[in-house]
C-alpha cells in the first residue's frame, strides 16, 4: 500500500509501500499520477533500479523523452542522460574535464526541458553512487511562489508568454555544441501554467526564461528574475541529500531544480535520469 509523507510545508513526499523496479499495475500508476499533482515531488528510498527497470518505470507514466543533448549533437535516440562523473568501476572524470564544467549548468536554477516546445512533465533520477560531501539536489516550488504574490501580480503575468531558451541559459557556463545549439531554438511557454489535475497555477520560469514576449528587454529580465528570486528563497528550499538506492521523481510543471556542486577530484557520483514528455505545447494548455 502506498503510503505519503510530507517532507517540505511546500511540496514534497516520502513515499513507501511500491517496488518501482517490479510491475506497476494501473491503479498504481493512478495513484501516482495523483501523487504528482499533488506532492510535485516524490521520493522513494531504498529501489534496486536498473536501466531497465527505470525505462519501464518511465513509460508507465508517458511517453520517454529523448535525451537532447544525444539528439542534437548525433540526431540519436535516446533516453536516459547520466549526471556525475563515473566513466567506470575504476576510473572518474575530475574536476578538470570539459564535460564535468559542462554540467555545472545544472547548477543554475531550472525546470527540464523547458526550453522545448513540448517541455517535460516528470524527470524521474536514480543514485547509485554519490559523494561524501556536497552532490545535494535543490528543489523550489513555483506553485506555492505563485500562490504568495499579491492578486494584482498574479493578473499582471497570467496572460504573459516567456521565451525559453537553452543555449541563453548554458553559454553561461560553458559553449554549446553547435549542432546541438541549432536544434533548440528559443521557444514560447505560457509564463502562467495549471495542474489540469486540481486547477493549481504556477508561473514557469527558471534559467531558461530569456524574455517576456512584446516587453521592453530590461522590464522583461527585471520581471523575470524579480520571480525566480521568490520562487528560491532560502526559507522555502527543500535540498535533497541523495543515498545509493533514492528514486525521485519530480514535476517540470511547476518546480525549479539545481544542483548545489561537489568536488569531482575527490567523490564519485553516478545517476540516471529519464524524462516523461508533457501533453502539449504550453501554449495550448
Amino acid at each position: 500500500m502506498l503510503t505519503f509523507e510530507p517532507i517540505h510545508p511546500d511540496f514534497g513526499a516520502l513515499v513507501t509501500g511500491i517496488d518501482l523496479a517490479g510491475p506497476i499495475d494501473d491503479e498504481a500508476v493512478a495513484a501516482l499520477h495523483e501523487a504528482v499533482d499533488t506532492y510535485s515531488l516524490l521520493h522513494f528510498p531504498d529501489q534496486q533500479m536498473s536501466d531497465e527497470a527505470q525505462l519501464a518505470l518511465t513509460r508507465s507514466l508517458g511517453e520517454p523523452e529523448p535525451n537532447h543533448v544525444v539528439f542534437g549533437k548525433t540526431g540519436k535516440v535516446e533516453y536516459f542522460g547520466t549526471i556525475g562523473n563515473v566513466i567506470d568501476a575504476d576510473a572518474k572524470r575530475d574536476e578538470s574535464h570539459p564535460l564535468t564544467h559542462n554540467q555545472k549548468g545544472n547548477n543554475l536554477w531550472h525546470s527540464d526541458s523547458s526550453f522545448r516546445l513540448v517541455p517535460s512533465y516528470v524527470s524521474i533520477l536514480c543514485a547509485y553512487e554519490v559523494p561524501g560531501e556536497g552532490g545535494e539536489t535543490l528543489y523550489a516550488s513555483q506553485r506555492a511562489a505563485y500562490a504568495r504574490l499579491s492578486l494584482e501580480r498574479q493578473a499582471e503575468i497570467n496572460d504573459l508568454v516567456v521565451l525559453h531558451d537553452y543555449v541563453f541559459s548554458r553559454t553561461k557556463v560553458a559553449p554549446v555544441d553547435p549542432n546541438h545549439a541549432a536544434s533548440l531554438p528559443p521557444i514560447p511557454q505560457r509564463l502562467v501554467r495549471t495542474n489540469p489535475g486540481n486547477g493549481l497555477k504556477n508561473y514557469y520560469a527558471g534559467s531558461h526564461a530569456r524574455s517576456i514576449v512584446g516587453w521592453h528587454g530590461i522590464d522583461s529580465r527585471r520581471l523575470i528574475d524579480e520571480l525566480n528570486e521568490a520562487a528560491t528563497r532560502p526559507e522555502d528550499e527543500y535540498a535533497h541529500r541523495w543515498r545509493p538506492g533514492d528514486t525521485v521523481i519530480y514535476d517540470n510543471r511547476c518546480l525549479l531544480h539545481r544542483g548545489a556542486g561537489y568536488d569531482a577530484d575527490r567523490w564519485r557520483r553516478y545517476m540516471r535520469q529519464t524524462r516523461v514528455q508533457g501533453a502539449g505545447p504550453t501554449l495550448d494548455e
